[in-house]
């Protein structure tokens, strides 16, 4: 069968990406990672273009010599030297990053904040493509030996401790529940633990068109997109349950803020009125302000949901599937990450 010849718009050379089609690409792209994870590209990337001036004297531009990442990473990463540990950033650089906003403050970095960096150039050159320099054996062989000197020397990445059912009660008992924030805050903590210790963007990015009421007090929520979900995949754990306290405090917040539609948690302004959908880093600050308020050490954050989560069940002997089913993890090694043993595990007294 022939096709007729379309002649409302000019014929496209097929060897090259039109620039309204390159602009949808670049579109379908954005929106295809999280927010989160594009906050912290354009944070690895304007890091990298303030480190390159400095260290270089001239604007970066892609592609960047093997050598350049060589130097960046014995920039950043500690190493044993007969005097002690040492990297090679120069102080007066090191200040000028600090003070112009790049750098947190002076010192090395954590690995895992140099490995993200490292990654980052490496997703950069291989959107652009152009040749990789993270790619190079010299490049990826420093990166492997130094994430081992730093095993060797002990410094493992810090995990925030796990929020689990004794420190998540003395939190809640902060949240008073005669204000709309103290029905907030309470709701938003007890919906994030029993819904499998979810991420604080799933907490925040939660909307009521994903919310079905199944009876008093019951309620469930799909999460059709997550971090072990990223392509919207119908599974059976997508459909988290809020019963008990967490559908008890979920049903308080929604009848006393009236919200049927839209973000399921927001801001609560003064006056008690409400404002726009919480950001992730809000849903942070409330479990961070909470567990400040109950008098607990400061080593519980947003991510403590999801240990403590993992924690508690494995505590109260939850079986392993029906703990995947609700964090979303298809992994056990992924899933035994978030466990955080205590010191009365039986497994030290068997003699």
């Amino acid at each position: 069968m022939r096709l007729p010849t379309l002649q409302t718009q000019p014929a496209l050379e097929p060897s090259v990406l039109s620039v309204v089609a390159a602009r949808a690409v670049d579109e379908l792209m954005r929106e295809g990672e999280s927010a989160n994870t594009l906050a912290s590209y354009r944070s690895a990337l304007r890091y990298w273009a303030a480190w390159f001036n400095v260290r270089y004297g001239q604007p970066i531009a892609l592609p960047l010599p093997p050598s350049a990442v060589l130097q960046f990473i014995v920039d950043h990463a500690q190493r044993t030297t007969p005097n002690g540990l040492a990297h090679e950033l120069p102080p007066a650089l090191d200040a000028a990053l600090v003070e112009a906003g790049f750098k947190g403050k002076p010192g090395p970095m954590a690995l895992n904040t140099l490995v993200h960096r490292v990654s980052v150039l490496s997703k950069a050159h291989q959107m652009r493509g152009v040749k990789n320099p993270c790619q190079d054996p010299q490049v990826r062989e420093l990166l492997a030996k130094t994430r081992r000197a730093y095993g060797k020397r002990g410094e493992l990445p810090q995990k925030k401790a796990a929020l689990t059912r004794d420190p998540l009660m003395a939190i809640l008992a902060t949240c008073d529940t005669s204000t709309l924030k103290g029905l907030r805050d309470r709701s938003l903590l007890l919906f994030a633990f029993a819904s499998g210790g979810r991420r604080r963007s799933e907490v925040s990015q939660a909307d009521m068109k994903h919310l079905r009421r199944n009876g008093p007090a019951s309620f469930t929520y799909t999460l059709a997109h997550s971090k072990t979900n990223q392509n919207a995949a119908d599974r059976p754990e997508n459909h988290k349950p809020i019963e008990g306290i967490a559908g008890e405090a979920l049903q308080a917040w929604l009848a006393a803020s009236g919200i049927h539609e839209g973000a399921v948690f927001r801001r609560v302004r003064k006056g008690g009125q409400l404002g726009d959908p919480l950001s992730a880093a809000a849903v942070r600050d409330v479990v961070k302000e909470r567990a400040r308020a109950a008098g607990l050490p400061d080593m519980f954050s947003a991510h403590s949901l999801r240990s403590g989560f993992v924690t508690e069940a494995a505590t109260q002997k939850v079986p392993m599937a029906d703990t995947m089913a609700m964090t979303g993890h298809r992994s056990v090694a992924s899933v035994l990450g978030y466990f955080r043993p205590s010191s009365s595990n039986p497994g030290a007294h068997l003699l």
